[in-house]
This record gives C-alpha cells, sequence and structure tokens, in this order.
C-alpha cells in the first residue's frame, strides 16, 4: 500500500503525521485491497481542510474531505467517516448474496 501525506500551507508535527499514518494502517482491517492512500492537509481561510483519497482495487475510490477550525478535530472526524465508509463498503461485499448458477444445487428427482 503507498501511503503520500502532503501538507500545503502548514506544518505537520511528527506526532500529526503518526497519527494519520497509524489510522491508515487501521484501515488494512477491512481486507480490501487498498492500493494507495493519498492525504492532502492544507490551510484554508477558515481553519484546515484535509482530504483522504483512498484507492481500492476493483471498487470506486473513496474520497473524504473535511473542513474545522481545529486540525487535530479536522483530522479525528476524516478519519472516523473514512472508517466508516470503509466498513460499509466491506460489509456490502461479504454480504452480497447473489449466487451464481454455478453454485446452485440440482434437485434429484
Amino acid at each position: 500500500m503507498n501511503v503520500q501525506v502532503h501538507a500545503k500551507d502548514i506544518t505537520l508535527h511528527s506526532n500529526t503525521r503518526a497519527h494519520i499514518e497509524s489510522a491508515i494502517e487501521s484501515f488494512k482491517k477491512y481486507s480490501l485491497d487498498i492500493t494507495s492512500v493519498n492525504v492532502h492537509v492544507g490551510a484554508e481561510k477558515k481553519g484546515v481542510s484535509i482530504e483522504f483519497d483512498i484507492h481500492i482495487a476493483h471498487a470506486k475510490p473513496v474520497v473524504i474531505s473535511q473542513t474545522d477550525d481545529n486540525l487535530d478535530a479536522a483530522i479525528d472526524i476524516a478519519i472516523d467517516r473514512a472508517t466508516k465508509a470503509l466498513r460499509r463498503l466491506h460489509d456490502k461485499l461479504i454480504s452480497h448474496t447473489n449466487a451464481s448458477v454455478k453454485d446452485l444445487e440440482t434437485l434429484d428427482s
């Protein structure tokens, strides 16, 4: 999994960067084939914006954007939203009830 953290017009301290990277590592528990994660952190006129761009093989990318006055609050809310989206995608893939014709049993008469 390729992880990139970009900061524009703001400085990220090592503990903030480590918090983001540990959250990205926790995304692995959903057993999705995550190919890359791009995180963009930038300063806005009124606060800070953070965007998670999560690319998953054989699925559409998950993009989470969050803006807040506080950097830590924006990061935590974005991580919660990304976790929720990945959990829902995982549940959708696991509980998909459509079976193929090959899996159906034949009735013996």
